[in-house]
């Protein structure tokens, strides 16, 4: 019995310190695959409060540098679903 208490502990706090990280094709565009990059990001906690966050598309292409507009992507990190991180990442020319 002590044996399973410890398989199931272990196991919960295995599951409540994982992270997760998924990147996902948002949109793309006809204009050429280019060399810039940019890249805008914001945090919120627990899904509802952020601070100073711009994560857009705009915002990334004005990092970048990027005036044509080719792919984007949004790369989403959490840590316990308590600080939840959105990245844009923007490709063009």
């Amino acid at each position: 019995m002590r044996k399973i208490k410890i398989v199931i502990t272990l196991g919960l706090v295995t599951l409540f310190l994982t992270g997760c990280a998924l990147t996902l094709p948002v949109g793309a565009t006809g204009n050429p695959v280019g060399s810039k990059v940019g890249t805008s990001s914001g945090t919120a906690y627990w899904g509802i409060l952020a601070f100073d966050a711009d994560a857009s598309i705009r915002t990334a292409a004005a990092n970048g540098g990027i005036t044509k507009i080719s792919t984007v992507d949004l790369k989403t990190s959490n840590i316990l679903n308590i600080i939840i991180t959105y990245e844009c990442i923007v490709t063009g020319s």
